[in-house]
């Protein structure tokens, strides 16, 4: 099983307090490892989604004064971009590693996609009843966020959010620094194979 190679270090970027330090720092150290598992899951994830998907490391460019506290290799269906579309996210935070669904509020179509959404409560309850996940999408940034059983309830919530003219998408799985360190590829490929039907829904 291959290693994902981030060290306790990496975590501690986020931590950095100034604009400019912590960006120089994410650049110099975050960027590359995930440019490195972008490329690493890439075919993988490929064969799991039976489509093409095209990793693009988050840049931040329209940031100029509030450091980032998170940053993200986005696996999207374009090779253009990835956030006018649902996308898988591999996402580093000073807390941990997160595996997530996300969809911005400038992503097309996310009033189809939250009808769908609607649609679906009930089979995603079912599909996922082995599975639990957390809302990211009022995170704090702060510690891992609870995984619970996501019930009907929990998805037309969800629904929701991203049907709101401003609003969006963010579901996931966290794992704090201790454990993030020792992740493999086959990890978070599980997690994410997980996460497909949400994934799904994003393209129906």
């Amino acid at each position: 099983m291959a290693a994902i190679n981030f060290t306790r270090d990496d975590f501690e970027v986020f931590g950095i307090p100034t604009f400019p330090e912590r960006m120089q720092a994410m650049k110099e150290r975050i960027r590359p490892k995930l440019t490195a598992l972008g490329e690493q899951l890439q075919p993988a994830l490929n064969d799991m989604a039976n489509s093409a998907l095209f990793p693009h490391v988050a840049k931040h460019a329209r940031r100029t004064v509030n450091p980032p506290p998170e940053t993200w290799v986005a696996f999207g269906p374009s090779p253009r971009g990835y956030k006018k579309f649902g996308y898988f996210g591999l996402v580093v935070s000073r807390e941990g590693l997160h595996t997530r669904i996300v969809v911005k509020d400038e992503a097309e179509n996310r009033p189809q996609m939250a009808k769908v959404l609607m649609d679906r409560a009930k089979a995603l309850a079912k599909i996922f009843a082995k599975h639990k996940v957390a809302r990211y999408d009022r995170w704090d940034y702060m510690g891992i966020p609870a995984l619970i059983k996501p019930t009907v309830d929990f998805w037309k919530g969800v629904t929701e959010v991203l049907a709101k003219k401003t609003g969006g998408l963010d579901v996931g799985v966290g794992w704090p620094v201790d454990r993030a360190v020792t992740l493999t590829d086959e990890e978070l490929l599980a997690a994410f194979d997980a996460l497909l039907p949400l994934y799904e829904i994003t393209r129906a």
